[in-house]
């Protein structure tokens, strides 16, 4: 009989501090180079299949060329085993229960391509999207090739996760970021701080850090990322479409 893995306290004391004091903390090297070449390539050959599996699918309707590898891959998780075991990555299973008191369980993944001059996403907090009770969503956001200021990575104002709720609005800047979405309003976006990243590095952040993305201004560079939310086992989400739980053990 296959016996549960032993959960791992990958965190120190300063870490965890770190992380209460910021909203956020970057983990580097939590995955290898070879193990996130595998899983791009192989989230590659799922989007490049004629006959592509309908979870898969980056909208409705015929399949545009375009799409294939622009559109993010929304809860692969849920179909998909190798999507899962990298949203059970043992460091993260290990962080998420050191930093939350108790075991984490997952509630949604998705793979984001962001090709060179796709614009980013405005500053918000993640609870105004997944409302939980009690509170204790949490990101991992995991970097599948090195992510900087050039090609889009992460921005973070820390210490934002203090302030509470913010009221959203419309996208200002809709040539910067996508205007779909919606922006955390009331805060000084000026201390906004880049957060890069190399292939493997995962970044954990609360559910109420204010945080952004901005274009993709390189000329031949992705910035694919691979993003898992989870709440503590005993909180519940209200939306509907998110309350499967997946155990990380």
């Amino acid at each position: 009989m296959i016996q549960p893995q032993e959960r791992l306290n990958p965190l120190t004391d300063e870490q965890i501090a770190e992380y209460e004091r910021d909203g956020y903390l970057i983990l580097r090297n939590v995955c290898s180079d070879d193990l996130v070449d595998m899983y791009n390539a192989h989230i590659y050959h799922i989007r490049a299949q004629d006959d592509m599996p309908e979870w898969a699918l980056p909208r409705k309707g015929p399949i545009r060329a375009q799409d294939r590898f622009t559109v993010r891959v929304f809860n692969p998780h849920l179909h998909d085993g190798f999507s899962l075991q990298m949203l059970r990555h043992p460091v993260i299973r290990g962080a998420l229960a050191q930093l939350l008191g108790d075991e984490a369980v997952g509630v949604q993944s998705m793979y984001f391509y962001k090709e060179p001059g796709s614009p980013g996403q405005a500053a918000h907090q993640d609870y105004f999207y997944i409302r939980n009770e009690p509170n204790t969503l949490t990101a991992a956001w995991m970097a599948m090739e090195d992510v900087d200021v050039e090609n889009g990575c992460l921005w973070a104002i820390p210490g934002s996760h203090h302030v509470g709720l913010l009221p959203h609005g419309k996208v200002k800047n809709v040539e910067e970021h996508e205007p779909w979405t919606d922006e955390s309003e009331g805060v000084d976006l000026s201390k906004e701080i880049p957060l890069e990243m190399k292939k493997g590095d995962v970044v954990i952040f609360h559910n109420l850090l204010v945080h952004s993305s901005r274009k993709n201004r390189s000329v031949d560079r992705w910035r694919r990322s691979y993003v898992g939310h989870y709440i503590r086992h005993d909180s519940v989400i209200e939306r509907e479409d998110l309350k499967k739980k997946i155990p990380l053990s």
